[in-house]
């Protein structure tokens, strides 16, 4: 079955750039594999339609130094196989892919084999693997601006806060109940390693896909009355899990949910009943006033170009997070301009470099509109994140906003499990960690 969904903004900026004699201005190919059908689209679309603005805007804004972004959708319904299969065909289609984003855990491990042979970066804003951080094993992954174990440590933190004090956990119970899936099962080493660490005990409680019937997991609930939950669902799950939070008298200020567990479409139908819930933010929670929504709905949406069926998406959570996922490897794009020719389009082992060498300070980000949104994110040879920082939001019933101040995941304990867990992955796969030269490359 034929699965392209081409943009329509990538035949547009195809005809925008031929000229009047019918020469073709100079093109990144940039596809997005996105989840626009299957159980997890309500969190799919608004992603995509983040991604593809945050485009869509670049190009208005005149290209990276001149270079348009040529923009291809490509429907994976949030499958590994069909994500894979996306991948297949994009690598090397109009001049070929530099950066992809699966825009799966599961998506991510099938690929991060592929990509050191095909030399195009697996970018995973917040999601795949926690290990992958550590650029000197895996050199062509960047889980940019934070993994799962900064989202879940920031969580536990939060939980020490409001107790008095870290040490205040101790004998305290915690439930997790994650998504039994790739995704799901990320949160576990840092939950565990904080038990241990602080004395409290983890019931884990993993829920199948898609995640619709709960009603074990919430008896178990009752029964066993943990201090809190930690939520590590996604998609339907979510929603599911509130609702039956509320039929089981569980009180929502008591839950703390991943970044993939707090966004509008798992909250929205629930309302006031998932009024004090929590969750980490990626950096981003929803922002109408970012300068960067308001240019979008200028520049896009007022003059029909936008890419989402309504304008009240722009600036909710899941928007923000593509528009951001599209930013961080715009600025990889630009950083690699810098060294190998503005104004000209770079190839994978370029970008590569670009992503590994970025330095987003506070200073840029604000010129690109994402003041607020974002925390200056710098990347080297050993560190492909480039950031601890997460916050918590809470829902009010209404709306996203933010509660906490700035967090950090703490590196004493980040750190060494991303050097371990990498060690391993470079002793299964024979490879050797990048040092010297080899980082300058």
């Amino acid at each position: 079955m034929k699965q392209w969904k081409i943009a329509a903004i990538a035949a547009a900026t195809v005809l925008a750039t031929l000229g009047s004699t019918g020469a073709m201005a100079a093109e990144q190919y940039m596809p997005v594999l996105s989840y626009r059908t299957g159980p997890y689209a309500p969190n799919g679309v608004p992603i995509a339609d983040g991604i593809v603005d945050y485009m869509k805007l670049v190009n208005e804004r005149g290209g990276i130094n001149g270079v348009k972004l040529l923009i291809e959708e490509c429907e994976t319904a949030y499958d590994t196989a069909r994500s894979v299969e996306c991948y297949e065909r994009t690598k090397a289609k109009n001049g070929g892919d530099v950066a992809i984003q699966p825009w799966s855990t599961g998506a991510t491990f099938a690929l991060t084999e592929k990509a050191p042979i095909d030399k195009i970066s697996l970018v995973t804003l917040g999601y795949g693997r926690s290990e992958s951080a550590d650029g000197s094993v895996f050199k062509w992954n960047f889980p940019l601006a934070g993994n799962y174990w900064v989202g879940a440590d920031v969580i536990i933190q939060a939980i020490g806060k409001r107790e008095g004090g870290m040490d205040k956990l101790k004998g305290k119970k915690i439930a997790l109940i994650y998504h039994d899936s790739p995704y799901g099962k990320e949160s576990i080493p840092m939950v565990r390693e904080r038990a241990k660490m602080l004395g409290f005990s983890v019931m884990e409680l993993p829920v199948a896909h898609p995640g619709v019937e709960q009603k074990a997991t919430w008896l178990q609930i009752r029964k066993e009355r943990p201090d809190y939950v930690i939520m590590w669902g996604f998609g339907v799950m979510n929603s599911t899990a509130l609702k039956e939070a509320q039929a089981t008298g569980y009180p929502r200020d008591k839950m703390y949910g991943s970044w993939w567990a707090g966004a509008e479409p798992d909250t929205r139908d629930a309302g006031e009943a998932a009024k004090g819930y929590n969750a980490v933010a990626l950096q981003n929670s929803a922002d109408k006033n970012a300068a960067v929504v308001k240019e979008t709905l200028s520049k896009l949406y007022a003059q029909g170009k936008g890419t989402a069926s309504t304008k009240d998406e722009v600036g909710s959570v899941l928007w923000l997070r593509g528009a951001m996922s599209s930013m961080v490897v715009v600025e990889g794009i630009r950083r690699a301009q810098e060294r190998f020719g503005k104004g000209k389009v770079m190839n994978g082992e370029q970008v590569r470099w670009g992503l590994e060498n970025l330095n987003l300070t506070a200073e840029r980000i604000k010129e690109i509109g994402f003041e607020n949104v974002i925390r200056p994110l710098a990347t080297n040879c050993q560190d492909h994140m480039g950031s601890y920082w997460a916050r918590i939001e809470t829902w009010d019933g209404k709306e996203w906003k933010i509660s906490s101040d700035w967090m950090q995941g703490d590196e004493q304990i980040i750190k060494p499990m991303i050097k371990a867990a990498a060690a391993k992955y470079a002793q299964e796969q024979k490879i050797t960690p990048r040092t010297g030269t080899d980082c300058d490359s």
